[in-house]
């Protein structure tokens, strides 16, 4: 609120920031959006007179951040690894990685990184499994070939290789029985666990 009362002989009084013209007596409210100085001229036959006054305008305070909400603690390990990380899938008697692998692999990693976030002293480790075919020295070699090319690929994608560890199951781990293709490639694969 401004309040003003001009005394003496006076023939025209003014505020400046916008006001313009008022009577030699008043108030008048304001709300300037900043710190601004108010300034009043009187003017008179024996010249002019001014007088100023600053309002000062204050940011309001941040308002409290919205109460945070409890952190849910992480679900266990093994229910994030079921849930959030898939199997590889590999061609017959090949060790590299298909571009179906490719993106399962990319996904792998986020999820992964996640974990390792929660559970920082874990190592994952890498399975690497073949389908029944083929000796089982050879296939040993092959799981061993196909768990290194997934964990090679992780690492590249930001997972610490220091957190990953390769073993081979060879075909002494079979999810399908059956002597069929579709039964074969469920076998072929990298399978993420955790512990030794």
């Amino acid at each position: 609120m401004l309040s003003w009362d001009v005394t003496g002989e006076v023939t025209a009084v003014s505020i400046d920031q916008g006001i313009g013209a008022v009577q030699r007596a008043g108030n008048r409210t304001v709300s300037p959006d900043n710190s601004t100085v108010f300034a009043l001229t009187a003017s008179g036959p024996g010249g002019a007179a001014r007088a100023s006054t600053a309002i000062r305008v204050f940011s309001a305070p941040p308002s409290a951040p919205p109460a945070s909400l409890p952190r849910t603690p992480p679900a266990t390990l093994e229910g994030r690894l079921a849930s959030d990380v898939q199997d590889a899938y590999f061609d017959y008697d090949k060790s590299d990685l298909r571009s179906d692998a490719q993106d399962t692999l990319a996904r792998d990693a986020t999820a992964l990184r996640s974990i390792l976030r929660d559970f920082p002293k874990l190592v994952l480790t890498l399975e690497g499994h073949c389908d029944e075919r083929g000796s089982a020295e050879y296939n040993l070699a092959l799981g061993d070939r196909r768990a290194s090319a997934a964990k090679d690929f992780l690492v590249q994608f930001g997972v610490p290789a220091n957190s990953l560890k390769v073993i081979s199951f060879g075909k002494e781990r079979q999810v399908c029985a059956e002597q069929s293709e579709a039964c074969w490639q469920s076998n072929r694969r990298v399978h993420f666990s955790a512990g030794p």
